[in-house]
C-alpha cells in the first residue's frame, strides 16, 4: 500500500519517525475509549505524549470515494485544527495525518496529535451535577459555543465526549476535539440551537444554557432560545432512540470486540 504522510512543519518529526509510531501503535499506547469503531492512543514519543487516532477502514463505496473525491477524515481532522487555531480556538494541536492507499481504493488513515492534560469533559457534567464551579463552567461553555458561532465554525459533532474542560482556578478554558465533521459559515439561529441537541436532554442544563445564550444573542427573547433548544434535543434524543431501538432488533447478531 501507499502511504501519504503530511507533517506539520512546527514538528521536528521526519516521515520515517512517523511510520514508526504508527509501527508501535499496532501493540502500544494507553488506550482512550473502547475502540470498537475508531483506535484512539496515547504514545510517548520522545519525552512526548502523542494522540493517535485511527479511523475504521470505510466500506468499499467510501474506499472509493475517499480515494477520488473526498477528504479523508484524518485530512480534514489534521486541516480543520489549523482553521480553529486561526480563529482562536483552542484544540489540540496537530502533528500529522497518514492515509494508505491501495490501487483505486482508500485503506485506512491516522490523525497525530499532541496529548493535552485536561481535567473534564462536558460528559462529566451530564452524570454530577455536584462537581465544583458546575454552574459557571455551564455558563462559561455555553459563551463558548456562542463564540463559535460567531466566528461561523458549525462543529457537526457538539457532543459531550468532544470538548475538553481544563480548570485553572475560576478559569476554563475548552479545547475541540474529533474535528473532521466540520462547516465555516453563517449560521443562522435554528441552526445555531440545533447545534445544542447532542448535549444533554436534562432541563435544568437546558435552561442553564438557554439563559446564558439569550444574554448574548439579543435577536431573540430568552423564551424563543429555550423553546428550540428543548425542541431540537427533544428531536434528536428521540431519534437517537428509535436508531437504538433498529440496531438492537436487526442488527443483534454483530458481535461486539471484547
Amino acid at each position: 500500500m501507499r502511504a501519504n504522510i503530511v507533517i506539520n512543519t512546527d514538528s521536528k518529526l521526519a516521515k520515517e519517525d512517523v511510520l514508526h509510531i504508527l509501527e508501535r501503535f499496532a501493540n502500544e499506547g494507553k488506550l482512550i475509549g473502547d475502540g470498537n469503531r475508531n483506535v484512539i492512543k496515547v504514545l510517548e514519543v520522545n519525552g512526548e505524549q502523542l494522540n493517535i487516532k485511527s479511523f475504521k477502514i470505510p466500506n468499499i463505496i467510501n474506499q472509493v470515494a475517499y480515494r477520488f473525491f473526498r477528504k479523508s477524515k484524518a485530512q480534514r481532522s489534521f486541516e480543520y485544527a489549523y482553521k480553529l487555531s486561526e480563529l482562536d480556538i483552542k484544540t489540540p494541536q496537530p502533528v500529522a495525518y497518514v492515509e494508505y492507499t491501495s490501487g483505486t481504493t482508500f485503506k485506512r488513515s491516522y490523525y497525530i496529535s499532541k496529548q493535552i492534560q485536561y481535567d473534564l469533559t462536558f460528559h462529566d457534567l451530564l452524570l454530577n451535577r455536584n462537581l465544583p464551579d458546575y454552574e459557571s463552567i455551564m455558563r462559561e461553555f455555553t459563551r463558548f459555543t456562542f463564540q463559535l458561532h460567531e466566528k461561523g465554525i458549525h462543529f457537526l459533532d457538539h457532543s459531550p465526549g468532544n470538548t475538553l474542560i481544563r480548570v485553572n482556578d475560576d478559569d476554563f478554558e475548552f479545547f475541540l476535539v474529533d474535528l473532521n465533521r466540520m462547516e465555516f459559515k453563517i449560521l443562522d439561529f435554528n441552526e445555531r440551537m440545533k447545534n445544542f441537541a447532542r448535549l444533554s436532554p436534562r432541563d435544568h442544563m437546558l435552561d442553564i444554557m438557554s439563559n446564558e445564550y439569550s444574554k448574548l444573542y439579543p435577536l431573540k427573547s430568552e423564551a424563543e432560545i429555550k423553546e428550540k433548544m428543548y425542541f431540537y434535543s427533544h428531536q434528536f434524543m428521540t431519534s437517537f432512540a428509535k436508531r437504538e431501538a433498529f440496531k438492537k432488533k436487526y442488527f443483534f447478531w454483530r458481535a461486539k470486540k471484547s
